[in-house]
């Protein structure tokens, strides 16, 4: 199986286990998936609605404390987008709700993910913003929207287990594509490998997010 299959294989295998044990509860265990079917599962089937308003109603954030970081400003003071509304929300509609992640949220939507993130319980999101996006040279970015598998992989290496908190944000972090991430830094001035998190800590139903100013590729 190639890099590419085994980076989907590991994000599709690791949110639907964590969506699972959210609506299980903790006596009993999703039955195993294998890897090959997972790429096939993953193209052909989303969560329902239901399961994904199940999943939001039972999810309630676990991360105290309001968003760290100086890009924090943009972020609504009421109403759609807010602090206050993204917490009631599952992360995938999170995304689409805050005005500088609009491409990410294009891009979730462009490789089937929304559901599945939307589904997941306790997960960290490292969230390129749109000028993030705007770095990657336009042609490069074309291809890569054009190739699904390409695509996921990418956005496994933003996602780790777990809903972490500033004071959890240091050294290496295994991300759901399998490789590590480096953390640095504290409070305000966080780095998540060359990137640098311009507003973090934000909370959703179901996720934590750490704004970045770059996009994080796979080495």
């Amino acid at each position: 199986m190639n890099t590419r299959l085994l980076a989907l294989a590991a994000l599709t295998a690791a949110l639907s286990m964590s969506a699972a044990c959210g609506s299980q509860g903790g006596g009993s265990s999703a039955a195993p998936v294998a890897a090959n079917e997972t790429a096939t599962d993953m193209t052909s089937e989303t969560p329902s609605a239901e399961a994904s308003e199940s999943a939001t109603a039972s999810a309630s954030p676990s991360v105290s404390g309001s968003p760290v970081g100086a890009g924090c400003s943009s972020l609504p003071a009421s109403g759609k987008g807010s602090p206050a509304e993204l917490a009631k929300v599952p992360v995938g509609t999170a995304l689409s709700d805050i005005p500088s992640l609009s491409t990410l949220a294009r891009i979730v939507k462009k490789a089937g993910l929304a559901e599945t993130l939307n589904s997941a319980q306790d997960i960290t999101v490292f969230a390129p913003t749109n000028d993030a996006f705007s770095k990657i040279p336009k042609s490069q970015l074309d291809q890569l929207m054009s190739n699904r598998k390409s695509l996921r992989g990418l956005l496994a290496y933003h996602v780790v287990k777990g809903r972490k908190a500033p004071a959890d944000m240091h050294g290496q972090l295994s991300s759901l594509e399998g490789r590590k991430l480096t953390v640095s830094g504290s409070d305000s001035s966080l780095k998540v490998n060359d990137a640098a998190v311009t507003c973090g800590n934000i909370a959703t139903s179901n996720a934590t997010i750490y704004q970045i100013d770059k996009v994080l590729m796979p080495r």
